[in-house]
C-alpha cells in the first residue's frame, strides 16, 4: 500500500468517519483500493461471525440461554454512492481482484455487467479538453443505475436482489427513483441497517442534483415497513433500540472542499468512534495560474444573515455591477453563475429589462449553444450568461470574452483561472482591447475565496475595512 492508502486504511479500519477533500484523477485508484479493501474485510468478518454463530446454535452442547445477536434488520451492510457507471465498473473490478486473489471464485452475471457498465474509449479521440475532464468523463457516464452484490465463500453474484445483497452500488439518481420522496410510496427498507456508507466523488453530485443525496441520507436507518424474513432473535440490540446511525461508518471523498459537502458530513456523521476531517493544505490559490495580463476587482457586499445571501448578492449585482457595465458600454461581457437558481433569476431580470443577451446552460441544445457562442464572439450580443454546470459537463473554450463577471466564485477553484485565461485570444490581436474581471463575494464565501486567491489573502480581505480589492496578474505584473 502507498502512504496515502495506508493512512486511509488505518482510519477506516478503526471504524471512524472520514472526510477527505483532496481526491484527484491522480490518486483516485489508490483511494478506491483502500476503501474496497476495508469493505471486503468488513463483509467477510460479518459473514464469518454469522456462520460461526449458526454452527454454535446447531451445536447441542451450546447453552440455549446465550444470545447470538450478529445481524441487522436487513442484509445490506455497505452502500457506495458514485456518480457514473464507469466508476461502479472500476470498483467491481477492484473487488473481484481482491476476492479472487490466490483462489478460484465464480462470478455470476459478469458478462451482462461489462456490457451495461463499460464502454471503450475511442483511441483516435482528440485530446482537446483538460486532463481532469478526460479522466472524469472516460467510459460510460450514465448516472442512473443501481445494483446489489452478494459475496459468498466462492461466489460473487452481481445484480442480486437488494435484500439478498451484502453491498449496494448506486448513483444518487438511481436510488432516488426507488426510495421516492416524502409523501411518495417507495422502498427504502434496505437502507435501515447500513453499517458502512461510502460517498465517492461527492463534488460531482453537486453538479448533478445534490437534493438526491440529501433525500437518501434522510431515508437511512428508518424503521422497515416489512420484516423481510429477519430473525429478530439475531438482531443486534442497538439496532432494535434505533441507534444504528451511531454505529454507521461514513467515508466521504471529494476533490473540493465545499460548505455543502462539509455540512453533509457534519450533520450525518454520528459515529460513536469519532470522525476525522483531513484538512487541505494552505494554498496560494488558482489565481497564480492566470497568465493573462488582467486586472481583477473583488467586490465584497455586506450580508448579515446566511439566509439573505442570494437576495443581497442579486441586489448588489443589479445596483452596482450591472450599471457600471452598461454605463461604459462594455460589450463581450460574460456573467459566470454557479447556481442554476441564481441563473434563472438573472435571466428573468435581463428579459424584464429587455437586454440583449444569450443564455448558456446545461438545458440548451447543442446546436443553439454553438449559435450563441458565435453570436457572442462576433459581438452581435453584448452579454452571455454562463452556468458552472455547463462548464463542468462541456468545458467549452469560449472566445470573444473581454469582460467577465463572477456572480459567485465557482465550486471548482481552477475554473476561475481557466476562464480568466480565455480572455486572451492567441488568434486575435488584443493589444488595444481592455480586459476586466469582477468578482462578487461576501463573508460566507471565505472557503471558495481561499481556494481562489490563497488562504492568507482571503483572510486579509474578509477582515479588511475596504470592500474593494484589486489584483493584477500576467507576465509583467
Amino acid at each position: 500500500l502507498s502512504p496515502l492508502q495506508q493512512g486511509l486504511f488505518n482510519i477506516l479500519n478503526n471504524y471512524q468517519d472520514v472526510y477527505y477533500s483532496e481526491r484527484s484523477h491522480h490518486n483516485q485508484e489508490e483511494i478506491r483500493l483502500a476503501y474496497c479493501l476495508h469493505l471486503i474485510n468488513h463483509i467477510v468478518k460479518s459473514r464469518n461471525q454469522v456462520i460461526g454463530n449458526n454452527t454454535k446454535i446447531k451445536d447441542q452442547k451450546s447453552s440455549t440461554d446465550e444470545d447470538y445477536r450478529d445481524q441487522g434488520l436487513t442484509r445490506p451492510k455497505v452502500l457506495i454512492l458514485v456518480p457514473f457507471r464507469e466508476s461502479a465498473y472500476k470498483i467491481v473490478n477492484i473487488l473481484i481482484s481482491l476476492i479472487t486473489t490466490g483462489k478460484k471464485a465464480k462470478m455470476m452475471n459478469r458478462k451482462r455487467f461489462v456490457q451495461e457498465y463499460h464502454e471503450e474509449d475511442e483511441e483516435d479521440k482528440k485530446k482537446v479538453k483538460p486532463e481532469d475532464f478526460d479522466a472524469l468523463f472516460a467510459g460510460n457516464i450514465d448516472d442512473h443505475f443501481r445494483f446489489g452484490v452478494q459475496i459468498c465463500k466462492s461466489v460473487i453474484k452481481l445484480y442480486s436482489h437488494f435484500y439478498m445483497s451484502d453491498l449496494i452500488i448506486a448513483s444518487p439518481l438511481g436510488l432516488r427513483t426507488i426510495i421516492g420522496t416524502e409523501g411518495e410510496k417507495g422502498d427504502s427498507d434496505f437502507l435501515s441497517s447500513i453499517e458502512l456508507l461510502i460517498v465517492d466523488q461527492a463534488d460531482v453530485f453537486l453538479m448533478q442534483n445534490w437534493d438526491h443525496v440529501m433525500q437518501i441520507m434522510k431515508k437511512m436507518h428508518q424503521q422497515p415497513k416489512d420484516g423481510h424474513g429477519v430473525d429478530f432473535s439475531r438482531v443486534r440490540m442497538w439496532t432494535l433500540e434505533g441507534w444504528s446511525q451511531y454505529y454507521r461508518q461514513t467515508a466521504v471523498f471529494s476533490s473540493i472542499s465545499s460548505p455543502e459537502i462539509t455540512a453533509l458530513f457534519n450533520k450525518n456523521s454520528h459515529n460513536y468512534s469519532g470522525k476525522i476531517q483531513i484538512q487541505r493544505k494552505p494554498s496560494n490559490g488558482s489565481i497564480c495560474h492566470i497568465v493573462t495580463q488582467l486586472p481583477q476587482t473583488f467586490h465584497r457586499f455586506n450580508c448579515n444573515n446566511f439566509s439573505q445571501v442570494c437576495d443581497d448578492r442579486f441586489n448588489f449585482f443589479v445596483k452596482k455591477i450591472l450599471p457600471n457595465i452598461q454605463d461604459h458600454m462594455k460589450k463581450h461581457t460574460m456573467v459566470f453563475i454557479p447556481s442554476y437558481f441564481d441563473f434563472v433569476r438573472i435571466r428573468n431580470y435581463f428579459v424584464k429589462e429587455e437586454m440583449n443577451f444569450v443564455q448558456m446552460n446545461e438545458y440548451v441544445k447543442e446546436d443553439k449553444l454553438s449559435k450563441y457562442r458565435w453570436l457572442f464572439f462576433v459581438g452581435k450580443v453584448p452579454f452571455m450568461l454562463y452556468t458552472e454546470r455547463l462548464h463542468f459537463y462541456r468545458r467549452y473554450r469560449v472566445r470573444g470574452i473581454h469582460h467577465i463577471v463572477f456572480y459567485e466564485l465557482p465550486h471548482y477553484a481552477h475554473y476561475y483561472s481557466e476562464l480568466c485565461n480565455m480572455l486572451k485570444d492567441p488568434k486575435r490581436n488584443m493589444d488595444n482591447v481592455e480586459l476586466t474581471c469582477s468578482v462578487l463575494y461576501c463573508k460566507y464565501d471565505v472557503q471558495k475565496l481561499a481556494e481562489t486567491i490563497g488562504t492568507e489573502r482571503a483572510s486579509v480581505m474578509i477582515n479588511s475595512e475596504k470592500s474593494v480589492h484589486m489584483f493584477v496578474t500576467g507576465e509583467n505584473s
